[in-house]
């Protein structure tokens, strides 16, 4: 036995010896993750190397390699890939956006194309507005009022819930469902205020969802202060148009990959604990928050154990979910997977809410688990997490825990702030803070031991 497996064996017996044994392991994770700052350090090369990773990118093949090798240098067990069809669209050129108004010339806007957005055509489009707050409003249009104009959905990001996840809910079904349901009124475009929480002036991103039933038409959203400007010089003037030029592309599905690292259990080798993020990201930013912040919490919250000399009794996974943003097939060919060949997880946690300072967790699962959850509270260092609640997952790990009925767990950073960079330019490394985002990981480090040594 080497020097460094010794010397590994020997800080794990003094930190689990005796009594306080699980709060001295959990007190060095917290220490190594902000001494270390080793989750940081794997962000920035994430995000500085793969700025890019829209599933079918590559951006997003360079990041598949990159976790895997990642995951075998940090001495994962297994490392493997898992392979899944994923939608390839391409952004194209920069779109443009202008407010046409009289005399005032054209005056550019603040716009990024809703992914999966068809194109306009070559040369633009420039239509009369037809403004409406949000989905409810245009269900109710006559489409006489409608055919010919570009739909305007002006409603802003809800600033009344304290929980601006809840207020996401809310705002997004615009970005979503809006397209479709204009486009059954007969319209040719669609804009949007973007849902974030920011007053500035980058536009947000993101998906939309074409309905089978209606034709598909090209939409974009704007920055805040750009849909201001519009809004305001549609009141002074409702025939005033808008010209729109959205420049994107449709490619056939392209093979990508899940990227799994295990290490595997000494006693039930068979059950499975799995953490996990998105790997993929949108074409602008870095994906820092949005999902980088996820990856990285979850590839050193397992590796922390193992520095840290802990042998798991069930297998630890990560899982770095491939085509999250515009077709979840990486979660749904998970669950697929998992269910085909009757894997026995105990629990999926999923970390896709940003590296801001952690607060909680939420969990989907039995009344028994959640009390459990909450008898460990005390478990985990003052200002970091204080609260459990009922109910939690992820988008990723939802198909498990509908296929499978997998209790599944989110955790839950601080969310007052991440709007602001989702989905946009805004959404790059310097945005993550250091010590907040290794809290998470000492966190969700914590989370995983008490699961595995305590049971669940």
């Amino acid at each position: 036995m080497n020097r460094i497996l010794l010397s590994v064996l020997f800080l794990f017996v003094l930190l689990v010896a005796g009594d306080g044994r699980h709060e001295r392991l959990i007190d060095h994770l917290f220490k190594r993750a902000q001494e270390k700052h080793q989750a940081y350090d794997l962000l920035r090369e994430l995000t500085t190397q793969f700025p890019h990773r829209l599933a079918g990118s590559p951006g997003a093949d360079g990041a598949v390699r990159w976790a895997e090798e990642t995951m075998r240098k940090l001495g994962f067990d297994k490392v493997y890939l898992q392979a899944v069809k994923v939608p390839h669209w391409v952004r194209g050129e920069q779109e443009s956006c202008y407010l046409v108004s009289g005399g005032a010339g054209r005056q550019p806007l603040s716009v990024l194309a809703l992914g999966r957005s068809v194109a306009t055509p070559p040369e633009g489009l420039t239509a009369p507005l037809y403004v409406v707050n949000d989905v409810d409003d245009i269900k109710q249009a006559a489409a006489e009022d409608v055919r010919g104009k570009i739909v305007f959905f002006n409603a802003a990001f809800p600033d009344t819930f304290l929980q601006t996840m809840h207020g996401y809910g809310a705002a997004v079904k615009k970005r979503v469902y809006g397209p479709s349901e204009a486009a059954k009124k007969g319209a040719v475009a669609v804009v949007i205020r973007s849902v974030t929480t920011a007053r500035d002036d980058f536009a947000h991103t993101g998906t939309l969802v074409y309905a089978a039933d209606a034709p598909q038409i090209p939409a974009a959203a704007l920055g805040f202060q750009s849909a201001d400007r519009l809004y305001k010089a549609w009141q002074a003037d409702p025939s005033v148009r808008l010209f729109l030029k959205i420049n994107s592309r449709v490619f056939p599905d392209k093979m990508s990959y899940n990227v799994i690292g295990e290490l595997t259990g000494s006693k039930h080798p068979q059950k499975i604990i799995a953490v996990g993020g998105h790997l993929d990201a949108w074409d602008v930013g870095q994906g820092a928050h949005d999902d980088g912040a996820g990856i990285v919490h979850s590839i050193m919250a397992v590796a922390l154990l193992k520095q840290a000399g802990y042998r798991p009794v069930n297998t630890l996974r990560v899982v770095c979910f491939m085509n999250e943003e515009n077709g979840l097939r990486g979660g749904k060919e998970y669950a697929a997977i998992a269910e085909k060949e009757h894997q026995q997880h105990i629990v999926a946690i999923e970390t896709d809410a940003g590296g801001f300072t952690p607060r909680g967790f939420g969990i989907s699962g039995s009344g028994s688990q959640l009390q459990r959850m909450k008898d460990w509270l005390s478990y985990f260092p003052a200002f970091t997490i204080r609260e459990i609640r009922d109910g939690g997952g992820g988008a990723d790990i939802g198909p498990l825990h509908k296929a499978m009925g997998t209790p599944v767990i989110s955790l839950i950073p601080d969310s007052q702030r991440y709007f602001d960079f989702h989905h946009s330019r805004r959404d790059v490394f310097e945005a993550v803070n250091r010590r907040e985002l290794e809290l998470g990981t000492a966190s969700l480090s914590t989370l995983i031991y008490l699961i595995d040594s305590q049971g669940f």
